[in-house]
């Protein structure tokens, strides 16, 4: 089967595995915006079977910033997070109706795309921290194992670099041979993204990372996200206010799968041009 690759950022560094090089697509601009348009929603109806869950969901994520989506449970937030990189696939009945998702240009529901292929470009983070049952080690290497790269001081390599850009190397590094269960909450979900960022994607979605950790957990979780977004566009669901107020770059509001709002967060937070997005943040429901 022939299969469309999503063109790569050419100012990252490269892979473990060599990738094609692709002529970049340069977005548009996004209301309010600066920055180049990595990811365009264009008009996205989403069924769960004959449910309808989105409603014309129009967006345009720009490039290395963090954009949080906010709004009550059950509004579409998970929902459009696990369209970007096609876990919905998984569900049957799932279908995008109408509309368009694009990365760089590139149709990610196009028959010539392969889903694993764009889960390497965009990876994901859980709601609950998901290691596998092996050292933290092979936890990291785990994806590039699957790419066929065995060399050992490459991986080796990419397990330091990985952890030390998760904020995690200082804490297991004289331990890479226990298990990753073995953590606490705080550092498997920190081992988590070490292992989705060690094989280099372009984009992290982050479900709820935060929900089910302590505070001081949470900051440092927190404090890496606004590390990252140097290197990666991050896309974040959370139910925390303060969180997407402290995190993000552009925040979305969403309301029983529509699309309230989207803004540069200070406005979102500070002046919000809709009655219900202002009755949102300040907490008057939800």
């Amino acid at each position: 089967m022939v299969t469309t690759e999503i063109p790569m950022d050419t100012r990252s560094k490269s892979s473990v595995t060599s990738t094609p090089k692709s002529a970049q697509i340069s977005g548009s601009k996004a209301v309010g915006a600066v920055g180049k348009t990595l990811i365009d929603i264009d008009h996205v109806d989403f069924f769960y079977g004959e449910n309808q869950a989105l409603f014309d969901i129009n967006m345009k994520i720009e490039e290395k910033k963090v954009t949080a989506l906010i709004g009550p449970s059950g509004c579409g937030k998970s929902t459009l997070l696990r369209c970007l990189n096609r876990m919905n696939d998984l569900i049957d009945g799932t279908q995008i109706k109408q509309g368009t998702i694009t990365v760089r240009g590139v149709d990610i529901n196009s028959p010539e795309v392969d889903p694993i292929e764009l889960r390497k470009r965009v990876g994901m983070v859980f709601q609950k921290s998901n290691p596998f049952p092996k050292s933290i080690y092979e936890n990291i290497t785990y994806g590039l194992r699957l790419q066929g790269e065995n060399n050992k001081s490459k991986l080796d390599e990419v397990v330091e670099k990985s952890l030390r850009g998760a904020a995690l190397w200082d804490e297991v590094k004289d331990r890479l041979d226990a298990s990753g269960l073995g953590l606490s909450g705080g550092q498997q979900q920190r081992l988590c993204i070490a292992r989705a960022i060690a094989v280099e994607p372009e984009v992290i979605l982050m479900d709820e990372p935060c929900s089910a950790l302590d505070p001081v957990s949470t900051s440092k979780v927190e404090e890496l996200i606004h590390d990252l977004k140097a290197q990666f566009t991050i896309i974040i669901v959370t139910h925390n206010m303060q969180q997407a107020a402290r995190v993000s770059d552009r925040t979305a509001f969403f309301y029983m799968g529509k699309l309230i709002e989207y803004d540069d967060t200070q406005i979102i937070f500070m002046k919000p041009n809709h009655d219900q997005t202002e009755a949102y943040v300040s907490g008057r429901f939800g």
